[in-house]
């Protein structure tokens, strides 16, 4: 931890400090087999991973990007297609859809969730496309390209209301893949299927991240991919080890996205921890919430619908003057972050795609005004208590935040 900040935004030191010996023995593991690239130990992640996800299988990989790329080309989208997802998430998603030869666009989100508008979804595949019985392809008016597949992103760690977009998405024949990078056992009530459903459990497929800072993360890249589809497993499987389907036997062209044996063997390690530090966050969550009430007209808190049991990678807040209230928080040696400032339409890498302001109004103006607060299961209550009182301390002084009151209501009475 640095000594510079009293009270970082993200603390990866304490973790490993806590877990040393067993870290250390997976090193003593992989350094006396020389099992360094596939093998036992990414075996045995794969299998609880996919126990955990409720999943039947997993599919390690380098990297959530990889995870993502080999999930939409081993699902069959291609050059030429359209992929549907938002632009409040980290690019990553929209680079695997372009790696994958497709085009990325857009529905906006809903401003309660933060997550993908259903309706706003409805009315792209409604409106904005024809379907092509004859092809049997939905196809994007504008462009005459096939849209082939969506991806919701499960934001901050809450899962988006899956089960309308899988009415859709059937709908149409859309395929599914779950960008679950910050959702590592988050739950979503499905009450098509009667119960409780884990991320990674939904779509054809699901990409994981475990980047460092995930709630589950390796130290290091890399990163999975979940399935209940034998076929879909097989091809992801060739795809991330140059399309071999045994050594020296290429059946397709692939890449080199294979899951280290050291990363995995932490990674496993980490997962039977993983239950505790996300009961841990969901009661830091709480108690935040239940804290930064009397805030209700300057600060808006994140909501959680009934149908959403969310693991909080994040906790983000709105404010109106969310410069100052970084500033003031910096002052007093606590560190906060922005998960998005821009979103992905108004980024210069898509401006080729001729985008503009105002096209997707509720994730530019998310953008304008979210900041994510110290979050991470070692956050002590005396820790989260001072971030809290300088938080309220801010807010005292600032003006309302439009439509902050009757959320906050609702979103604290969770």
């Amino acid at each position: 931890m640095s000594a510079a900040i009293g009270i970082p935004f993200l603390d990866l030191i304490t973790p490993h400090e806590d877990l040393h010996e067993e870290l250390c023995g997976v090193f003593r593991e992989a350094l006396g087999t020389a099992n360094f690239i596939g093998g036992p130990m990414v075996e045995e992640f794969e299998r609880d991973f996919a126990a955990y996800c409720n999943a039947r299988f997993c599919v390690g990989v380098s990297s959530g990007t990889d995870a993502l790329t080999y999930s939409l080309i081993a699902s069959g989208v291609g050059p030429g297609d359209i992929v549907v997802t938002v632009p409040n998430t980290f690019i990553a998603t929209c680079e695997a859809i372009s790696q994958a030869g497709a085009q990325p666009d857009f529905v906006d989100v809903d401003e309660r969730t933060s997550n993908m508008d259903v309706e706003k979804l409805r009315e792209y595949l409604e409106y904005a496309c024809d379907y092509d019985a004859a092809r049997r392809k939905l196809i994007h008016r504008a462009s005459g390209k096939p849209v082939t597949a969506v991806i919701p992103i499960h934001l901050y760690g809450q899962m988006a209301d899956m089960d309308p977009i899988l009415e859709l998405t059937e709908r149409y024949g859309l395929v599914v893949i779950e960008d679950a990078c910050q959702a590592h056992g988050a739950e979503y009530f499905s009450k098509k299927q009667g119960g409780w459903k884990r991320a990674g459990s939904m779509g054809a497929a699901a990409a994981f991240s475990f980047y460092p800072g995930k709630n589950l993360g390796a130290c290091g890249e890399a990163g999975a991919i979940t399935t209940s589809d034998p076929a879909l497993a097989a091809k992801m499987r060739m795809l991330r080890d140059h399309g071999q389907s045994k050594k020296y036997h290429h059946e397709i062209e692939g890449y080199n996205g294979r899951l280290d044996a050291i990363q995995a063997g932490i990674l496993r390690v980490k997962l039977r921890h993983l239950p505790e530090w996300t009961e841990r966050r969901r009661a830091i969550a709480s108690r935040y919430s239940e804290w930064l009430r009397p805030a209700a007209d300057a600060i808006i808190l994140p909501e959680k619908p009934e149908w959403a049991n969310p693991v909080y990678h994040l906790y983000v807040v709105r404010v109106a003057d969310r410069a100052e209230l970084m500033k003031h928080l910096a002052s007093e040696n606590i560190g906060t972050a922005i998960h998005y400032p821009i979103p992905l339409h108004l980024q210069r890498a898509y401006a080729h795609m001729g985008f503009r302001n105002g096209q997707f109004p509720v994730a530019e103006q998310l953008a304008g005004e979210i900041i994510s607060l110290p979050m991470y299961p070692q956050l002590s209550g005396t820790q989260q208590r001072n971030v809290v009182d300088e938080v309220l301390s801010f807010a005292d002084k600032c003006e309302p935040i439009c439509g902050s009151a009757d959320r906050v209501a609702v979103a604290t009475a969770q």
